[in-house]
């Protein structure tokens, strides 16, 4: 089964080293988080894997043939989808037609007849799209939207998914139901490494854990167990580590 590796990744914009030697692992079925605060490089990791940016160095395996710095659209072929932070759904176009514009990327056929069965396998994820097939994307709520733009990821029928803060911008309700849908997805046999502000919900979907800081991975290991570090505790969960003082 097909497993993707980053090993000692160095990312940099122009001057500027964002990442510095990342080495992490996503294996087939797991849900994999990449926690850390605003601006610790958490989305330069994933456009890189993604090939929106190219590696300074180190390299990006997938079923151990080197990808990184292949174009994004060679990547997505491969089976490697990203959705974005911001969600970045095209607002003039139709629900319907985001979708389908999703389905550019698949590796394999593209008749109307598959499209069409996938498009109504997504809508069981997200029914509200159901009745806006035919509205315009902009006219969404931005749940909506966010919705919109991780059933468009699928529509490429993925291996590996890629996704850069779901809950971005959710009212809580519709950020538990975003992260249900993820869990649906790893269910059901999606692969996925997620980018998550909100880390306890994150670590408490994920099987395994990594815990970036300034561009470098400082922690990982099961997420339960990144989840009962002290340190991760106290700047990530919002809570007192046990033991800790008042």
């Amino acid at each position: 089964m097909s497993a993707l590796t980053v090993s000692a990744l160095s990312v940099a914009y122009g001057a500027a080293a964002v990442l510095h030697g990342v080495t992490l692992e996503i294996r087939p079925g797991e849900i994999v988080t990449v926690i850390g605060a605003n601006g610790a490089g958490k989305s330069t990791l994933l456009k890189t894997v993604a090939g929106v940016l190219r590696p300074q160095a180190g390299h990006i395996l997938l079923d151990r043939e080197e990808i990184g710095g292949l174009p994004s659209y060679v990547v997505a072929r491969r089976g490697v989808t990203l959705v974005p932070e911001g969600r970045g759904v095209f607002g003039d176009q139709t629900v319907r037609d985001n979708l389908l514009l999703g389905s550019l990327a698949r590796r394999e056929e593209r008749e109307s007849a598959h499209i069409a069965a996938d498009i109504e396998r997504l809508l069981g994820y997200f029914p509200v799209l159901r009745e806006r097939l035919d509205h315009p994307a902009g006219a969404l709520s931005g749940g909506q939207q966010q919705m919109l733009a991780l059933a468009r990821g699928l529509m490429a029928r993925p291996r590996f998914l890629l996704l850069d803060e779901p809950s971005l911008g959710l009212a809580p309700m519709l950020a538990r139901e975003s992260f249900a849908v993820i869990r649906q997805l790893r269910d059901g046999g999606v692969t996925i490494l997620l980018v998550e502000q909100m880390a306890a919900q994150a670590l408490g979907l994920a099987d395994r854990a990594y815990v970036l800081e300034r561009g470098r991975i400082t922690l990982e290991g099961p997420a339960r167990e990144v989840a009962d570090n002290p340190a991760v505790v106290q700047a990530y969960l919002g809570r007192r580590a046990a033991g800790a003082p008042a």
